[in-house]
This record gives structure tokens, sequence and C-alpha cells, in this order.
């Protein structure tokens, strides 16, 4: 599989990510932002993973940090695909494994169907 069929999904922090890792079922690469991001860290982590010429989805937290972190990525990659959760578990950490997939799936995501 070529870099540019491989998904890429933008979480904020570790736990985020160790948490989307176990419930996707495909080759994706998951990029931690650990919070929020300056310009210059953002344009690196976009050319190291060739995001302007890949399918992107960012899911962050539901709070206003990941609010911010979601208009800041929108800008650099309009093509970006938007996955949200529930704002009632606010955080990505949080949500249970089944919403979260859910959420995933509906995005086209592969999903582990031990999580469904």
């Amino acid at each position: 599989m070529s870099t540019q069929e491989i998904k890429v999904i933008i979480v904020e922090g570790r736990s985020d990510k160790e948490k989307v890792a176990k419930l996707v079922d495909e080759e994706v690469d998951i990029v931690c932002t650990n919070g929020t991001i300056n310009v210059d860290r953002l344009e690196n982590l976009i050319e190291m993973f060739y995001m302007d010429y890949r399918d992107v989805y960012i899911l962050v937290d539901e709070d206003n940090a990941g609010k911010k972190l979601r208009k800041q990525l929108s800008k650099e990659l309009p093509h970006a695909i938007h996955v949200y959760i529930d704002k009632s578990y606010r955080e990505v950490a949080a949500t249970p494994e089944s919403e979260l997939a859910v959420a995933l799936v509906s995005s086209h995501i592969m999903i582990n169907p031990d999580y469904l």
C-alpha cells in the first residue's frame, strides 16, 4: 500500500492515539499534536506525513482547546474530514469504545468489528 493510500488521523493526546489505534482495523498513521500546536510544528507534521496528498481525519476533544485546534487544522488542511464525538463525553479518551468506533466507521475508517 502506498503512503498516499494510508489515511491520517489527527488526535490531541497520547491516550487518544492509543484508544484509536486499538479500534482501527486498517493501516493508518495516527498523528498526536499533544494539545495545541504552533504553526511551524503543524507545517512540519503536514510535510512529514504528506497530509496535503492524503485522506486526513481530525478527531479532537469537544472542549475549548479541541475546538481551537480543530479550527487551526481546518485552515491548514481544508480537505480534512471532521470526526466528532458526543459533546457529553468531552474527551476522545473518555468516549466509550463503541461510541468512538461508530464515529470512526461513519467516516469510512475500518474498525475492528469487536468494537461495533
